[in-house]
């Protein structure tokens, strides 16, 4: 499969790179970028000097010169893909890893885990990439309410991600020097991910779902903590929590239920550079609401492991293709 990479020079476009270079059926013939463009790859990524792909020149994008490829992963801000995707060839399947496309009419969303999605994604030449605090704030709460565990209204998310989270391009307020020995909320007034999550969280409960959702840079490379609050419905027990995810993601090669050891959740870094989510329940008996936590790599379930993941799906490669590393364990 010959495959290109839009935003090549980014933090998402950097892991994309990383995952296909070591993939077993994707071959990487093109790469775009903006400030980058000259330059070869073994000059932006020393590792690659003596490889083949490290002689490839970065390109500035134009869509309609993108030929010969049979799958592009584009990783462009949001409000940057939209209307150069659509320019892309026809015959080219596409991989949106930015924000422009997500339950947007002529693509699939592709979060592989919600019920009925894998299929859709399998079938389809354009998917969406989930959000990477969706990703990690929807594996929790799926199961919940499938089952009808938890209501789908006014569901409060706190998460908190490492500064990749916000783009090798971000704000100067997001820099090494100003998160360093900090920690802040952001996207307080509107965050463009609330509509992302209440549309697949209604989806999965057939009415309409409400969140509450509060974002937080913490000072660390990568990773995102979801921690999901929900009112429960019937009285369930926190067994019975454990349960609901273990018979939804049953057979799941990438998620993993852990019951809580001592009060403790699960941790960011046990995800770190791989497409693994780890999932915990909770109770809280005093004030009823149901606890619900998902722990990813933002870089890796919230992005391009999960964009591989799709690429697999749409190009009839198995699942786990380029995907069964281990984590980076500290």
């Amino acid at each position: 499969m010959r495959v290109g990479i839009v935003g090549v020079s980014g933090y998402g476009g950097s892991e994309l790179l990383r995952l296909c270079i070591g993939h077993p059926a994707f071959e990487v013939v093109y790469v775009g970028g903006a400030s980058s463009a000259g330059q070869t790859l073994a000059e932006r990524y020393p590792a690659l000097a003596g490889l083949t792909a490290g002689k490839l020149a970065i390109q500035p994008f134009v869509p309609e010169s993108v030929c010969g490829v049979d799958l592009l992963f584009a990783s462009l801000p949001t409000g940057k893909s939209r209307e150069p995707l659509a320019r892309v060839p026809a015959a080219t399947k596409i991989v949106d890893v930015g924000g422009d496309h997500r339950f947007v009419e002529g693509w699939t969303y592709g979060l592989t885990e919600l019920p009925g999605q894998r299929e859709r994604i399998r079938g389809a030449a354009r998917v969406a990439n989930p959000g990477c605090f969706p990703a990690a704030a929807l594996l929790p709460l799926i199961p919940l309410l499938r089952e009808g565990l938890i209501g789908p209204e006014a569901i409060v998310i706190d998460a908190k991600s490492g500064v990749t989270g916000t783009g090798r391009g971000g704000a100067s307020d997001f820099g090494f020097v100003e998160t360093n020995e900090d920690l802040f909320a952001y996207g307080l007034e509107a965050h463009p991910h609330v509509p992302e999550l209440e549309a697949a969280l209604t989806q999965v409960a057939g009415r309409k779902a409400s969140v509450a959702f509060t974002p937080h840079i913490v000072p660390m490379a990568r990773g995102i903590l979801a921690t999901c609050y929900a009112r429960s419905k019937g009285a369930p027990t926190a067994a019975r929590l454990f349960e609901a995810a273990q018979s939804c993601y049953r057979g799941e090669h990438f998620i993993r239920i852990l019951p809580l050891e001592r009060g403790r959740s699960p941790h960011t870094g046990w995800a770190t550079g791989s497409n693994l989510a780890f999932l915990s329940y909770a109770l809280n008996a005093r004030t009823g609401l149901v606890v619900a936590l998902g722990a990813i790599d933002n870089l890796g379930k919230g992005a391009s492991a999960q964009a591989v993941q799709n690429a697999n799906l749409m190009t009839g490669q198995p699942e786990t293709a380029g995907l069964a590393g281990l984590p980076l364990w500290p």
